[in-house]
């Protein structure tokens, strides 16, 4: 066991969320951030000057593939008010791109009531 190891399990992240942040708790008005929303990268080398630590962790972890919100949270172990933050940051300064998530059309297949109830059922069947 390193001593970082033991850091981060008993204290916590050296790092505050509000400091990653500037204080800001939202992205600005100009980008809706949902849960599902698909993050692209647009740019495609690897340093990026003026881009902070964790932003630049999240460019490295969307640049493998477009990817939703809650997955690039996930995987940088950052909550999620801090990467909508981050992601709208690097939205504006254009290094990426979020695109609403996808949305069925209504009345499609997920508002069948019988195919609803029969994934249901064989979810209770696992």
């Amino acid at each position: 066991m390193t001593d970082d190891h033991w850091y981060e399990d008993e204290t916590g992240p050296m790092v505050r969320p509000y400091t990653v942040t500037g204080g800001r708790t939202r992205p600005s008005d100009r980008h809706v951030i949902d849960l599902m929303s698909q993050v692209t990268v647009l740019e495609t080398e690897a340093g990026q000057p003026g881009v902070d630590h964790a932003a630049a962790a999240l460019l490295d972890l969307a640049r493998r593939a477009p990817r939703p919100v809650v997955e690039l949270a996930a995987d940088a172990d950052l909550p999620l008010t801090v990467v909508r933050v981050l992601l709208g940051d690097l939205a504006e300064a254009g290094l990426l791109r979020i695109d609403e998530p996808y949305r069925p059309p209504p009345g499609g297949p997920a508002a069948d009531p019988e195919l609803l109830r029969e994934i249901v059922e064989r979810l209770r069947e696992l």
